[in-house]
Parts: C-alpha cells; structure tokens; sequence
C-alpha cells in the first residue's frame, strides 16, 4: 500500500536539500583575544579553546537583508519555512586537533539531517548542520550544530519570574556571572549576532513573549567550557556534547557549575529558577 504524501512542513522540506558550503578564515588572533575581554573567559595563546571558532567563519549580509527579527531572512542553510522562528537546541563537537591562530582554516558545511515533529505549539522542523574543519588538509573539529524552526506567532505569554538570587549548587567547579546588557551587546558584536532578544527589550516582550532580553545560548557554551579550562589542567578536550534546555535572561545572577566525572566532566548553567537552562558533557583526553 502506498503511504500518503507528506504534508505540512514535511512536504514544504521533502525537496530542500543545499549544497554544501566552504568558507576560509585566516583567524585572526584579534576576535579570540576580544572573546577573553568581552566574556570573561581566560586568555588564549596561539591555539584556540572548543567552540571559539564560533567567533570565526562569520556572514556578515547587508543591513537590507536583514528579516525583522534581526536575522537574515534568506541563509543557506536556513529552510524554506514562512515567517520561520528559530532556536537552538544543542550540538556535539569532537576536537582531533585545536585549532592555531593566525593559520588558514577552512570549514565545509552541509546539511546533515531534517526531520518535522508535532511541539505543543504546532510543527517543529529539526535541522542538523555538520561543519568539518580544517587547518592544512588535516581535519581539526568536526561539529555538528542541531536548531529548531517553528513557524507562526511567537511564544505564549506565560508568567516568568526572574531569579535574584545566587542559586545553590554543591559541584566542585563554580563559578558565579551575572549577563548584563553591556555584556549582551558586545557579544552579539564579536558574534555578528543581529537577533533582537538580545538587545531590543520592547521588541523582545511584545513580540517574541519573553519577560526580559535573552542571553545567548553560546555564551553559556563558552562558559562552561571555561570551567573546564580552570580545572581540568591541562588535559584536552576530545568531545563536547551540550543542549540548551530554557533561558537565561538579562540581569539574573548564573552559576555555571561542574564536576570531574572518570575522564570525563559534567557542567551546566543554574539560576535560582532553573537548575538546568544548558548542559554539557565532556570527553577529557
């Protein structure tokens, strides 16, 4: 018997398929040493820490390009979704080799996978980007970036008390931030981030339903990751798995936290409201 077609958004991606991509970077040392300034994060010497190439193989699109929410409205890989929304749902790394400043590097994108979900609040589209990178023909990182589309209105309105307190956590690793506006906008600079929750409140509350600007879901990668550079020595990290679970919003004070697990580390971000808005697990060589 034959199946039904598809409908929705799954027939609207049956036939999306982009080809891959690959961009060069000649990672300048200057963003990395920014990234330390900006974020608070130790200082980096001729090799670059996991996911700091996050600062690297930027697109910078013309202001008119630009969708209202801040980002652009036409990417490769974005999909064919009207009025899209989009969110990041977490990635994995494996690191072969860190990566040095001041050397060539290249990195080939391509689709990796797509798959449509029923949410609560209607369709989900589930992409998966994997990036391969490279510095003199030998692979380094090879990443793979999963986001979430949903199309339509923006959130509910639900009722979000933001947290004032130091939230109490018993790990070993901590360390206590606290994201501010300064910090949100500098970041989205160093990031080429144009997305609006993090630096336009009245276009944050009214349209996109939340209570207050939202910090970005790298950031709190990048801080975890840090941790691990404070206390694992000097033992490289192979693996990273992470996943971004809720929020955290502009002015609540964050414990990033973390605790050596056989080889390995666990860490996540806490508030006094949530004691996981991102995870991470990582694989110590």
């Amino acid at each position: 018997m034959e199946s039904d077609p598809p409908s929705g958004l799954a027939a609207r991606l049956a036939a999306w398929s982009p080809e891959p991509v690959l961009v060069r970077d000649d990672l300048d040392p200057g963003p990395a040493h920014a990234l330390s300034a900006v974020a608070d994060l130790l200082p980096v010497n001729d090799v670059l820490p996991p996911f700091w190439h996050w600062l690297y193989f930027l697109s910078w699109p013309p202001h008119e390009a630009l969708g209202p929410d801040g980002h652009p409205e036409q990417g490769h890989f974005y999909p064919p979704i009207h009025d899209r929304r989009r969110m990041v749902a977490g990635g994995r790394l494996e690191v072969h080799a860190p990566l040095r400043l001041g050397v060539t590097a290249e990195r080939e994108s391509r689709l990796a996978t797509v798959s449509v979900k029923q949410g609560r609040t209607g369709e989900l589209a589930f992409v998966t980007v994997r990036h391969v990178v490279s510095q003199g023909g030998a692979v380094c990182l090879v990443e793979e970036h999963d986001l979430v589309y949903r199309q339509g209105s923006p959130r509910g309105g639900e009722v979000v008390t933001l947290a004032s307190e130091r939230p109490s956590v018993d790990e070993p690793w901590q360390k206590l931030v606290a994201p501010d506006t300064r910090l949100l906008f500098r970041f989205s600079a160093l990031t080429a981030n144009a997305h609006r929750i993090h630096y336009d409140l009245p276009y944050t509350r009214e349209v996109e339903g939340f209570p207050a600007l939202v910090v970005h879901g790298p950031w709190q990668v990048l801080q975890m990751l840090d941790l691990v550079r404070r206390h694992a020595g000097d033992r490289r990290v192979t693996r990273v798995s992470y996943r971004m679970r809720s929020p955290v919003f502009c002015g609540e004070p964050v414990v990033v936290a973390g605790r050596p697990d056989e080889g390995a580390a666990v860490l996540r971000t806490a508030t006094a409201r949530d004691a996981r808005h991102a995870t991470a697990e990582v694989t110590l060589e």
